[in-house]
């Protein structure tokens, strides 16, 4: 899908641009490439830069409640101070770098319901335009996709997936928000827990997971959340009985019940700090959002769907078209 319009500051004859990415899904840190087509308008123009944002659809929680807005998470310069001929059309070719803690969109080639994009910025004397918006498609790097995939085989069900504006304290997370993939219990777990969360901050060397379960309440209790902190190289990923590991960290975060702040490590493969949190004390709210927007979240319909199986995590049908997340929104809804 790409959206091809004139350079709007330069009015009817200004030059547009076309932004081609190369096809496939990318990973997190992983390369993004493409190609940014420019056409002349009808007279010369000079190309001062041409800049390619990262953007997403971000929830964030406040005192009235929730909203969304978009947010700029990444810039490139991939090219500029060129001279554009009228009617000439010139192709500058890109390649960068994505950041880490770039959000998975898919799993498995089904989407999560993640709404990210590429949208090009060209400044032409002195004006801007961010005129080509074309979605972004991530894919899990392997120790994700395992995780999941492990996730999955012990009976955990996809519900949904958001992006939450804020920063999970004691965390080492670079980018004003964070993913959450939200789990079904299996019947072994669903008198306990509600539901897990599942946030993965991704770094060169590995990932931080960070497990939330959002526990259910007795008789003589009220319910509460527990989290987890695991942190996982991605070297040896093939070598891990991830199902076993994924276990042994489910049932440590269900059946803690220690005191806020005990820390504890086990095994070769998790850091695990835990303790008993109110819904969201975790976290620092960044930032703000303006407007409300399309929901990203998706449901799967069943709650038994399991995440490991290939090509039928999402029963629900897919976000429609990136372009409706993007497409109207207003400029004090972006964070750099």
């Amino acid at each position: 899908m790409v959206f091809k319009r004139l350079l709007g500051s330069l009015g009817v004859g200004g030059p547009s641009v076309d932004t081609v990415l190369d096809s496939g899904a990318v990973t997190p840190g992983g390369t993004l490439s493409g190609q940014v087509h420019l056409e002349g308008g009808n007279a010369d123009f000079t190309i001062e830069h041409i800049t390619l944002e990262l953007v997403a659809r971000v929830e964030a929680e406040h005192h009235d409640g929730e909203s969304e807005g978009v947010v700029v998470f990444h810039q490139h310069v991939v090219g500029g101070g060129f001279p554009l001929a009228e009617g000439e059309q010139r192709s500058v070719p890109f390649s960068f770098p994505l950041p880490w803690e770039t959000p998975i969109t898919e799993l498995y080639g089904q989407g999560l319901g993640i709404a990210l994009g590429v949208r090009t910025e060209l400044g032409v004397a002195g004006a801007k335009d961010k005129g080509d918006l074309d979605p972004l498609a991530v894919r899990p790097l392997p120790a994700q996709e395992a995780i999941l995939e492990a996730l999955g085989q012990l009976g955990f069900g996809f519900k949904s997936a958001d992006l939450e504006l804020g920063h999970i304290r004691g965390t080492g997370q670079q980018l004003p928000f964070y993913q959450e993939i939200e789990l079904a219990p299996p019947p072994q777990y669903a008198h306990q827990v509600n539901e897990i969360e599942v946030t993965f901050l991704s770094g060169p060397a590995g990932l931080e997971v960070i497990l939330e379960a959002d526990k259910r309440g007795g008789f003589f209790s009220e319910g509460h959340d527990t989290l987890g902190r695991y942190t996982v190289s991605h070297h040896g990923v093939e070598q891990t009985d991830w199902n076993a590991e994924a276990d042994g960290w489910i049932r440590r975060l269900v059946e803690h019940r220690a005191s806020h702040g005990a820390h504890s490590s086990y095994g070769s493969h998790a850091d695990f700090s835990h303790g008993d949190h109110h819904h969201g004390d975790h976290r620092d709210d960044h930032g703000h959002r303006s407007g409300p927007g399309m929901g990203t979240a998706i449901a799967a319909g069943a709650a038994g769907l399991a995440v490991g199986v290939v090509g039928g995590m999402v029963a629900a049908e897919a976000v429609d078209e990136i372009g409706d997340f993007f497409e109207g929104d207003e400029e004090e809804g972006d964070e750099g």
